[in-house]
């Protein structure tokens, strides 16, 4: 545990749409792990590198844009970002994150390149510190690993 005037670094976990569904939709593309599965192992994970891992899900855009705002206040240092069909999207998000000056990880289960072809291009590409794409829940743990490094560096 930290001292008391000790703050500790966080990180923010952000998912966009349908994410909430993860582990029932399509398991064969997005695999059988929910959600709530995976921020527990990362929040766990985080903590024995004595940061906190805050997680925000939303099917809303103004919602993501809202967090993406508070975190600022919050002093995130992070944010791991899977911004489902908002990729494709969303010139407001990637305003926000922008916006924001937070250093942000794009995060895609599925092989994005190998799907639709609407699906190929994302807002976020050229904003994002680094993009992990189609590693399945995998990614989530490698963006984890990374913003941890940096910030530990």
């Amino acid at each position: 545990m930290p001292l008391d005037n000790q703050i500790q670094p966080k990180i923010l976990l952000l998912n966009g749409p349908n994410l909430n569904l993860l582990g029932e939709r399509e398991p064969h593309i997005y695999g059988a792990a929910s959600l709530k599965t995976i921020a527990d192992r990362l929040t766990q994970t985080a903590a024995t590198y004595n940061i906190v891992l805050m997680n925000f899900q939303s099917n809303s855009e103004g919602a993501l844009i809202d967090r993406i705002h508070q975190a600022r206040n919050e002093h995130i240092e992070w944010i791991l970002f899977n911004p489902g069909a908002y990729t494709h999207t969303s010139i407001a998000l990637r305003d926000a994150i922008q916006g924001a000056r937070i250093p942000m990880i794009e995060i895609h289960i599925s092989k994005v390149f190998q799907r639709e072809a609407f699906r190929h291009h994302s807002y976020f590409a050229d904003i994002a510190w680094a993009r992990l794409v189609g590693m399945g829940m995998l990614g989530y743990d490698y963006a984890l690993a990374a913003a941890i490094a940096a910030i530990k560096n």
